[in-house]
């Protein structure tokens, strides 16, 4: 992926529609937004840029590293810019982080234990929503299956588009070896959104593990359940409390409406 320098001049912005002679038109992607422009005959990475910032400047962060994504046809996602890349036909672009610094877990949501678990279906529809607001934003996203041959796969209602891993487990925590293996391939993560069930089993035992490994952990309450909401309570309450050691980091319960405003 090729790496942004932000601090260059931005260009103005030329218009996507009826793009002038010498010119390509290109869609311009970042975060949930997606612009049509165009830019030079042959312009390159430098060009893009430029673009980017006429058109999204008040919206990025220019303290963060970003790099530059190609639509390819040929694959159906987007890749890397290619080296050299010099836009010569219709195409599509996005600016997207280099460093991520969240991932999000979603815990045993499955379809067995809908009956069990208390208010099931509003924490699958918040749940959902996460997971719609990580793919927007492309924050990684896990999801774990307890014991799947037995309680199912998860449900249906919540969509698995772009996640980076499905997992089954037989052990309450998320952490698993292949976990743990993906963290490591993501530079900087610093904090995990955690939703699912139970709350004082597998969601308890994950939190417990991420902070003993240094990892912030935002546990979002209303798409967390268990089968008894006296369970739930004690869970998050002791949660809300947490330290570990020397690390010192609180345990935070975050709402929906708190962690994505935008949805």
């Amino acid at each position: 992926m090729a790496a942004a320098e932000l601090a260059v001049p931005a260009l103005p912005n030329s218009g996507g529609a009826g793009a002038p002679s010498g010119t390509v038109p290109v869609l311009f992607c970042f975060s949930v937004f997606a612009r049509p422009s165009s830019v030079l005959h042959r312009a390159g990475y430098e060009l893009l840029i430029q673009q980017f910032l006429s058109l999204y400047g008040d919206q990025i962060d220019l303290h963060r590293k970003f790099g530059v994504q190609l639509f390819a046809e040929e694959w159906g996602q987007y890749v890397d810019l290619p080296k050299g890349f010099a836009a010569s036909e219709r195409c599509k672009v996005r600016l997207v982080p280099l460093q991520i610094h969240t991932v999000f877990f979603c815990c045993d949501m499955q379809e067995r234990l809908r009956p069990a678990i208390k208010y099931f279906g509003d924490i699958i529809s918040v749940g959902q929503r996460l997971l719609q607001g990580a793919r927007m934003l492309g924050i990684p996203g896990i999801v774990t299956e307890q014991y799947p041959k037995g309680l199912g796969s998860t449900v249906q209602e919540i969509d698995l588009t772009g996640v980076k891993l499905v997992l089954p487990k037989t052990k309450f925590s998320v952490v698993l070896p292949e976990v743990e293996a993906a963290l490591a391939e993501i530079p900087g993560v610093r904090s995990v959104v955690l939703f699912g069930v139970e709350t004082h089993v597998c969601i308890q035992q994950t939190a417990l593990e991420l902070v003993g490994r240094g990892i912030e952990v935002h546990i979002v309450a209303d798409a967390t359940s268990s089968r008894s909401m006296m369970d739930r309570m004690f869970a998050l309450e002791k949660k809300k409390n947490f330290t570990h050691d020397n690390y010192q980091l609180c345990l935070y319960i975050c709402y929906t409406y708190v962690v994505f405003l935008i949805i």
